[in-house]
């Protein structure tokens, strides 16, 4: 669901903005009850980790498409709902900015819709509901399934709705929702079966990561190291390897565009559009998840059927560093808000400890 900036307006992808900007200081605010020195790596590596899987896209039998994973609702059970969101808005800056997925103007939308839906709707309102009566496998995987289905399935109505409001009339709403809701019901059921596993995983190791980021409060004394290095490992060889695995299939979001106007991408506009493109197509050093030059001779090919799997040392070089990128940049987060609190705490402190004018 990574929305190109053709598919909305200026005044809708402005609006995204400033609400996505909203969330984000909201989130900056609420996360400094929870945040220590180890919710910082735990960012940045499960950062890394989803940029990584969102490079796979797996085939959706029968259709045509291919989906991959969220990882909205994975980063809010295990950081919280407020890291979870400034992570995901992190991966998806990292993503705009370098590999051109997802445009500049659009990046509000996208990070409101895999951002927004499963952080501060699905996960308090669906997941943790299913626990509470505490945790169990069967418990985890009813409240992921019903959850990311769920979250999903919002955030691709979302979709929806921020076309209609650009007068995009190439995706007429009838049609555009009645293709893009089946297909992303479809992804969500993959994506549901693979967050039931991580986390399932993760509470069977460490499960006190899970019941503090559900309660809001900090990881503290509990050693997290294996959980680091394991998903950190996940990421390098998702990000090395397995993404040549990639599904050849356009998106749910492209599939569902040609159906609806016999192309999977719109014409992009003169003006703001034009400028933003032109910008992107500066900054990103390895547009689509690969080589500059590998990506012109790709564009040239005609009618040749893609190889699978798709051995490229762009794709490998683009899922190591996209995956360190967001890594960094996550974590830099994290430490940013953690000096936050640290500052307001020792001004608080200064407040009270300064004398009180005489009666």
């Amino acid at each position: 669901m990574h929305m190109a900036d053709a598919l909305i307006s200026p005044v809708v992808g402005g609006t995204m903005w400033a609400a996505t900007a909203g969330v984000a200081a909201y989130s900056i605010k609420k996360i400094q009850n929870d945040m220590d020195e180890k919710k910082i790596p735990l960012m940045g590596v499960m950062g890394a980790f989803v940029f990584a899987a969102q490079m796979i896209n797996f085939s959706i039998p029968g259709t045509g498409s291919s989906g991959h994973l969220g990882g909205g609702m994975l980063l809010s059970v295990l950081l919280g709902p407020y890291a979870g969101f400034l992570t995901m808005a992190s991966i998806l800056l990292i993503q705009a900015l370098f590999f051109a997925d997802g445009g500049i103007l659009a990046f509000g939308c996208n990070v409101f819709n895999l951002g927004f839906y499963t952080c501060f709707i699905a996960y308090p309102f669906i997941f943790k509901r299913f626990m509470r009566n505490g945790y169990t496998p069967g418990r985890i995987f009813s409240a992921s399934m019903v959850s990311a289905i769920l979250g999903l399935q919002m955030g691709a109505f979302s979709v929806v709705i921020e076309t209609l409001l650009s007068g995009k009339t190439e995706l007429p709403f009838g049609t555009f929702v009645l293709l893009m809701q089946p297909i992303h019901l479809a992804i969500g059921v993959v994506e549901g079966l693979v967050t039931a596993a991580i986390v399932t995983f993760v509470w069977k190791a460490r499960p006190e990561i899970i019941e503090k980021a559900a309660i809001g409060e900090a990881i503290g004394s509990i050693s997290i190291k294996k959980v680091l290095v394991g998903f950190g490992f996940v990421a390098l060889i998702t990000g090395g390897v397995f993404s040549w695995f990639a599904s050849t299939h356009p998106d749910g979001l492209e599939w569902s565009m040609f159906k609806t106007a016999g192309k999977e991408e719109l014409e992009t506009p003169k003006g703001i559009h034009q400028t933003l493109s032109d910008i992107q197509n500066k900054i990103a050093f390895l547009p689509d998840y690969n080589f500059k030059a590998a990506e012109g001779k790709k564009e040239q090919s005609t009618g040749a059927e893609e190889a699978w799997p798709a051995v490229s040392g762009g794709t490998s070089i683009s899922g190591l560093v996209g995956g360190a990128m967001t890594l960094v940049l996550a974590a830099v987060t994290g430490f940013l808000v953690s000096l936050f609190k640290r500052r307001n705490k020792t001004a608080g402190l200064h407040k009270i400890d300064s004398p009180g004018r005489g009666v």
